[in-house]
């Protein structure tokens, strides 16, 4: 059973993550961090969320809220505060200097230059630091800030619309779409989290997709769209090629076709030229982070997304499964790649999540570590 601090302690805290969440799209390639200041009496005295465009942290939005009743207080914080200068100065400092007797966070900050460093100043300076609690929903609420550091590459999710079969189109020439309105609203909502969204040169070329954040919701950077296109079929009147004003489009490609390559720089498109193309991925994810991108969600089509599987580069998966049977042996499956060769070598999912979308299902996972 919780103690009653304990459960205080969970009220506030979601609500830092709650606030944290309210940054999604205006903050990368920096975290999302939210603050609750709560007085000596157990009251809510300062609220902040941290937007990189403000530069103003969380913690110093908070408390300059709660002013002298932050005094003997404590301070709910979605990550560990940072003690080093920056474009900021420490919100250590800002929290000690405020009279913070406590601080709760779920989780330290993976940046080597903050990890640990925060809560060691703090309780040198005589507060009492509490970590852990809501760990794993702190966790989650970075984990493209948290894979952007420990692995040292964007954060890749997986996103397919595919019918109950596993089918993702009726036939491989043809653009399909399986989903209802519900779950196509969704999938804006997944493309404002993310950085960039990626495709194959197969799927950019039949669909003509315009691949943009449509939630509505306000975003400080544009969605940046991704081809793996070693043919180089993009077609320069493509829509990703004639609205690069809007929303920059990179080309990963081997193509020798030098001449198609600067007719599409010269509409505004990123053509970058690796030795195997968009194949080796790991190269495409590391020139991904040279452009701060943080995460990227890849929408296929099926080959790309097996090349994913099959080269361990995905960190969660989401399906949105459409109710119908598709069949036949033409139709494509979600996946496609080498595959595994036995069940031992198959990726394994856990922290399944099932969410009705109207008549479709969203299911969403995350892929098990090594």
């Amino acid at each position: 059973m919780k103690s009653v601090t304990e459960s205080l302690d969970i009220t506030f805290l979601r609500r830092a993550l709650e606030l944290a969440a309210a940054g999604r799209g205006l903050v990368s390639p920096n975290p999302l961090v939210g603050c609750v200041i709560v007085s000596a009496d157990g009251q809510i005295v300062g609220e902040g969320t941290y937007t990189l465009d403000g530069v103003i942290h969380a913690e110093a939005i908070a408390l300059e809220q709660a002013g002298e009743r932050a005094r003997g207080g404590t301070a709910y914080v979605s990550l560990e505060p940072h003690d080093h200068h920056s474009k900021t100065p420490p919100c250590t400092e800002a929290l000690i200097n405020a009279g913070i007797r406590r601080v709760v966070c779920p989780i330290e900050d993976p940046n080597p230059l903050v990890s640990g460093r925060g809560f060691e100043h703090l309780r040198s300076a005589g507060v009492e630091v509490s970590v852990g609690l809501l760990a794993t929903e702190g966790g989650r609420l970075n984990e493209k800030f948290i894979t952007w550091h420990r692995s040292r590459r964007p954060f890749v999710h997986l996103k397919l619309a595919m019918s109950l079969d596993g089918r993702i189109s009726v036939d491989s020439s043809v653009s399909t779409a399986l989903s209802g309105e519900d779950a196509r609203a969704r999938v804006q909502e997944l493309r404002h989290e993310h950085d960039a969204i990626l495709v194959g040169g197969n799927t950019a070329t039949v669909d003509d997709p315009s691949l943009t954040d449509r939630s509505g919701k306000e975003r400080r950077r544009p969605l940046v769209r991704v081809v793996l296109d070693n043919r180089l079929q993009l077609p320069v009147d493509s829509t990703l090629a004639v609205t690069t004003s809007d929303a920059p489009t990179i080309v990963f490609t081997n193509s020798r076709d030098h001449e198609k390559a600067d007719r599409l720089r010269s509409q505004g498109v990123d053509v970058v030229e690796l030795e195997m193309g968009g194949r080796d991925l790991a190269v495409v994810l590391e020139e991904l982070r040279k452009r701060e991108i943080q995460s990227v969600l890849v929408e296929g089509g099926t080959e790309i997304a097996g090349a994913f599987v099959d080269a361990r580069l995905v960190d969660k998966i989401t399906f949105i499964a459409a109710p119908l049977i598709i069949g036949g042996r033409e139709a494509p499956t979600a996946i496609g790649g080498m595959g595994a060769e036995s069940l031992a070598g198959t990726l394994k999912l856990d922290d399944i999540e099932v969410t009705v979308l109207g008549r479709d299902l969203e299911i969403t996972s995350y892929v098990r570590a090594a």
